[in-house]
């Protein structure tokens, strides 16, 4: 039983180690800890099991649990299965080589950690999306500037808006609060217009939106129907919806439980 225990606390100690870093290499979580990195590799074993980390050549990222933000915490419980799903079918979606624009949205984090390691280019106002890519030796990243939002941890308002309006990606992948007849919505007017930049910044715009957000509003919309070349979303989304999206020239992508990670 001391053994079981010991192992599980080490692991714990693995983890967190990586999760503050992003990336860390074997030798180093092996000095670190104090063990062989025979033991190393079976830990990142478990925890990679455990969807907490993934191991890559030279060592290991760290692709957890959402950060420790109110934005986040309040919504991790809430339909966090249909959000995985979602991220795991929307990351499918990109190709090698892409740049990539991610906002800050609880969804979109689900896209980024099934991007880590990949070689594509990102972009984001996300400082918690920006630290999974931070020590990727893959991974180009380029960090939006601007006010931080402290409730989410994204950057925002005019100097955000200005540095958008200097780029273009080849995809933007957006989360949203609230789908309706007349468009996407958000509740932060400022989000909404370093959103609308987004929109402006991309030759394709991809929307990740659980099911449960159709039929409601929020403060300031984004864009209309129309403005999503692609929508992903989990397969509890109503025919009528389907049709909705269908008619405003919106490809619909389902994201069901028999996406793999």
């Amino acid at each position: 039983m001391a053994s079981t225990i010991t192992a599980e606390h080490r692991r714990d100690h693995v983890l967190e180690l990586v999760r503050q870093k992003g990336f860390c290499s074997l030798p180093e979580l092996a000095g670190a800890i104090g063990v062989s990195e025979s033991t190393i590799r079976r830990d990142l074993e478990a925890l990679e099991q455990q969807a907490a980390v993934q191991r890559t050549h030279g060592g290991v990222f760290y692709v957890g649990g959402t950060p420790k933000l109110p934005h986040f915490v309040d919504r991790q419980a809430a339909h966090w299965e249909k959000k995985k799903q979602i991220g795991i079918c929307a990351a499918a979606l990109v190709e090698d080589g892409d740049t990539v624009l991610l906002d800050g949205g609880s969804t979109t984090y689900e896209v980024a950690q099934r991007l880590v390691g990949r070689p594509v280019q990102v972009v984001t106002n996300s400082l918690p999306v920006a630290n999974l890519f931070v020590s990727s030796t893959s991974t180009d990243l380029v960090l939006i500037g601007g006010y931080v939002h402290s409730r989410s941890g994204v950057t925002l308002g005019q100097y955000a808006n200005e540095m958008l309006a200097r780029l273009n990606v080849r995809r933007t992948i957006l989360s949203v609060a609230a789908v309706n007849d007349e468009g996407y919505y958000n509740s932060n007017l400022l989000l909404v217009e370093t959103e609308r930049a987004m929109l402006a910044a991309a030759d394709e715009v991809i929307v990740v939106v659980d099911s449960t957000k159709f039929g409601y509003r929020s403060l300031s919309r984004v864009a209309e129907l129309k403005a999503a070349h692609r929508l992903v979303v989990d397969e509890d989304i109503t025919k009528p919806w389907r049709e909705k999206l269908s008619a405003a020239k919106v490809n619909v992508v389902i994201a069901g439980p028999t996406q793999t990670p």
